[in-house]
This record gives C-alpha cells, sequence and structure tokens, in this order.
C-alpha cells in the first residue's frame, strides 16, 4: 500500500455550486477553503472537492461516481430539482439497472439499483 484515500477532486468552473449540488444529492455541508477550492465531506464516504481550473470539460468522464439508490424514478426526480441533467436511457441487466445523468458541469454520474 502506498496510501490512504484523502479525497475524490473534481477539476471545476464554480465549485461552490458543484459542492451545493453533491451535498445535495449525497449529504453533508457545502464548504469552502477558499474561492477557487469548495468540499462536501461526504457521510460514510471520502471527502468530495471541487477545485477551479482555467479548462472545460471536453470528453467523457474516464472515472464516475455510482449513487445506489431504492427508487431510481424518484431519485431521478430529486436530482433534476437539484440541477441534473438525465442523459441517455435506463438500463438494466444481471447486476440491476441504472440512469445516467449529468452533475450541472457535465460530469456522468449513476443512479444504481440492485437487481430485483
Amino acid at each position: 500500500m502506498i496510501g490512504r484515500m484523502d479525497e475524490v477532486v473534481f477539476d471545476c468552473a464554480e465549485p461552490a455550486l458543484l459542492a451545493k449540488f453533491w451535498a445535495g444529492v449525497l449529504g453533508g455541508e457545502p464548504m469552502m477553503r477558499d474561492d477557487s477550492w469548495h468540499y462536501v465531506d461526504v457521510p460514510g464516504f471520502s471527502r468530495l472537492a471541487f477545485q477551479r481550473v482555467p479548462e472545460g470539460k471536453s470528453g467523457k468522464n474516464r472515472l464516475h461516481l455510482d449513487v445506489d439508490v431504492p427508487d431510481i424514478d424518484r431519485a431521478v426526480g430529486l436530482a433534476v430539482a437539484l440541477g441534473a441533467r438525465v442523459h441517455g436511457d435506463r438500463h438494466s441487466d444481471s447486476a440491476g439497472s441504472f440512469q445516467v445523468l449529468l452533475d450541472p458541469e457535465g460530469n456522468e454520474w449513476c443512479l444504481v439499483t440492485p437487481p430485483a
């Protein structure tokens, strides 16, 4: 082992906006270290941090968060009310169901449920 997980950092244009959004999705309080660095200490998980960078998002995420929910329909409605956008169709297979969404800056993430 080299070390332990400290935090997951999102490069973004609006750190305060994403901290507020993800606190609404996962819990915790949006916090500010300074104007260019905001974070959320997610209950039961690592810290999510949001760092302002000058360049915009230019492609598909190579890493994304899966958020386990009991009811995808309800969770999609709540996420959209917070500022998420639905991306593509819902998929189901032997592992369960998932719906891809985009956060307010276009980062992909999934709502997931186990198989019925």
